[in-house]
């Protein structure tokens, strides 16, 4: 059997934007690599899919020994087929050059049914466009499909004792959408195969479909001609205008014509850029400063997210508490630390965490974070999991205060903030000495992806050193908000 000359993926990447499709066939060497992040996100689809056979139990896998086998593949399917087998895992067809791996495929009472299993918590058009192409595969491969289904995860599961797979998934019909998409696909499969033998790279600028409906593995190359800081940095635009003016050949901010409809902070922002101007308002500032009750307490959380729920009282993609920082600033200028990370073993860090947070902060002074909704809702969420411990959390609730209000409102805006009020573009702007770039662990989505690693036993490396990492990390986000508040003081 020939090798297939575009996939399932591949297809979908070429509907997006076919100078994609055409890099990724000629010239892989300029993709980008493949984050940490982006990683934990493959590896947990890949655990769903698994837990996802289990609504079917008893089917044989015909996945290929070889990433590069499907071929073998294809043919295992037949042959399973031929030999009545009811369940199929990995289920691999080919037809007319296209290759369409499906997770499940079953032989029930009614027929031939394809369940095609995302670790998201809904059905995307992509996601249908995706059973479409599986769909012209299979029935063209001789199957009779009587239905497709996208299986996906239930985001309102609450985990309480052993996981139940029929609550945890949502199973959804897409036949009714895949058979309005599939007169499309026979001539979409045809251009896609013209762009691919082609000699040249298509001609196809930079656009919204640059992150829609996935973010390209080529913006590097494609995009490198844009300066780091240019019009797609201006804060809170819509990107329909940052194309518009990018269509006009406008990337730098001199050029923006001053009736371009930006908003004031966004002018704020340009102006300031251009002028090398600060912007500073000083009694807003006071009146913030002055407001603060002693003693202070500087808290940070770091958090983890599973698609599947690892804890009783916990929903996929719940963020967990893992760990937070604790800086105590007196009234008189000393500063205590005090802090709390998890164990790396199965069990459920929230009573722990709750009991040294309530121990740890006191019962009077302001609790001063970086983004209130972030903090607020996960102790919201502790004090609903866990009623016991309500009145606690509820006190440190009612003293939360937020040190991003200065820069989220623009009483402090520096050229260096770029357009953001986040901690990371507002430290180095107020505090250049304190930085994170020393750090192993840089930022909160590492932090989040290595507890998790480490809590269910796939991480790789130096534990210890590791724990001391992530304490290090969490430990300066609190000293950041130390020194930032320092610095409003002194102004």
């Amino acid at each position: 059997m020939e090798r297939h000359v575009l996939s399932k993926s591949t297809f979908i990447k070429g509907m997006q934007c076919q100078k994609a499709l055409y890099l990724n066939k000629h010239h892989k060497e300029l993709k980008e690599e493949i984050t940490a992040v982006q990683q934990a996100i493959f590896s947990q689809g890949t655990k769903v899919g698994e837990l996802a056979t289990l609504l079917f139990p008893g089917g044989v896998d015909c996945t290929p020994e070889s990433f590069y086998d499907f071929q073998k593949a294809v043919i295992r399917t037949q042959e399973e087929i031929k030999k009545g087998t009811k369940i199929i895992y990995e289920a691999a067809f080919q037809f007319n050059g296209v290759l369409a791996a499906l997770d499940i495929l079953v032989n029930d009472d009614n027929g031939w049914k394809a369940y095609e299993v995302k670790s998201s918590t809904g059905v995307t058009e992509t996601y249908q466009l995706d059973a479409t192409i599986q769909y012209y595969a299979i029935t063209n491969s001789g199957i009779d499909l009587k239905d497709i289904s996208i299986v996906y995860i239930n985001n309102e599961y609450e985990k309480n004792g052993p996981i139940d797979v029929k609550q945890l998934f949502a199973i959804e019909s897409v036949k009714e959408k895949v058979l309005e998409l599939l007169p499309r696909i026979p001539n979409k499969v045809t251009a896609l195969k013209k762009i691919l033998v082609q000699d040249e790279i298509p001609d196809i600028d930079i656009g919204p479909h640059c992150n829609e409906p996935y973010a390209c593995d080529f913006a590097g190359h494609c995009w490198k001609n844009i300066p780091k800081y240019s019009v797609f940095n201006i804060s809170r635009l819509n990107e329909t205008k940052k194309f518009e003016l990018y269509n006009r050949n406008i990337i730098n901010f001199m050029d923006i014509p001053y009736d371009f409809p930006l908003n004031e902070n966004q002018w704020m922002q340009v102006k300031s850029e251009l002028n090398n101007e600060s912007f500073i308002d000083y009694l807003k500032i006071r009146e913030f400063v002055q407001g603060l009750q002693y003693p202070i307490y500087f808290m940070d959380f770091e958090t983890f997210a599973t698609a599947v729920p690892l804890f009783d009282k916990s929903r996929p993609y719940q963020q967990l508490v893992f760990q937070y920082s604790l800086h105590i600033l007196t009234a008189n200028g000393e500063l205590n630390h005090k802090e709390f990370l998890a164990e790396n073993n199965v069990q459920d860090p929230r009573i722990a965490f709750i009991e040294k947070l309530i121990s740890d902060c006191g019962d009077k002074g302001d609790v001063l974070v970086y983004n209130i909704g972030f903090e607020r809702g996960k102790l919201a969420d502790l004090a609903l999991a866990f009623p016991q411990y309500s009145f606690g959390i509820n006190k440190i609730i009612e003293r939360l205060k937020d040190l991003m209000i200065p820069f989220q409102q623009r009483w402090y805006y520096t050229p260096t903030m770029q357009g953001s009020y986040s901690i990371k573009k507002v430290l180095p702007a107020l505090v250049p000495d304190l930085y994170y770039n020393d750090l192993n662990i840089k930022e909160g989505g590492t932090a989040s992806n290595t507890f998790a690693a480490m809590l269910t036993g796939e991480f790789q490396g130096d534990i210890d050193q590791t724990r001391k990492d992530l304490l290090a990390y969490c430990k300066l986000d609190t000293l950041a908000m130390v020194e930032i508040l320092k610095k409003l003081k002194s102004i």
